[in-house]
């Protein structure tokens, strides 16, 4: 999945407005328009459409803006993040249990194990690691999406 496939599939689950999303990536001490995100909302094949600058800047905001911002200074920001770390911040950021998580996967109608959830969220070089896969992310913010609408009706 590209970064605006994730950015407009994360915007849709937590039903973010752009002002949501202005204030999320002031969290992160990015400063964009409502302009900007606007265009970072529309599908590829509309000449408006610009890709995402920073897809980590958005979820760093996000985890900042939910969970608070942490002591000391900040990480240095990721460039090219993969689907393990975007998975990773997506957690950290909605404060998930593994219990959780595997929940959210069966809403989607995805059975994972726990030992196939632990292994996403290793260390590269560790043997156990699993590569996340467009498809797991997906479901993941599918499930997250049944999820939160099922809890806000």
């Amino acid at each position: 999945m590209n970064s605006n496939e994730i950015f407009r599939r994360v915007q849709v689950a937590l039903e973010l407005s752009e002002s949501d999303i202005v204030a999320i990536f002031a969290a992160a001490d990015e400063v964009v328009t409502a302009t900007q995100v606007g265009q970072w909302l529309r599908t590829n094949d509309d000449p408006q459409w610009s890709a995402v600058p920073s897809l980590a800047a958005f979820l760093d905001g996000l985890i900042n803006h939910r969970r608070g911002r942490k002591d000391g200074p900040a990480p240095a920001r990721e460039i090219n993040l993969t689907n393990n770390r975007v998975f990773m911040k997506l957690r950290i950021a909605m404060d998930l249990s593994a219990d959780g998580i595997l929940e959210i996967f069966g809403l989607a109608g995805l059975e994972l194990s726990r030992h196939e959830l632990s292994a996403l969220f290793r260390r590269p070089d560790n043997k156990h690691y699993r590569a996340c896969d467009d498809m797991i992310l997906a479901g993941f913010l599918d499930g997250l999406q049944t999820k939160l609408r099922s809890a806000g009706a």
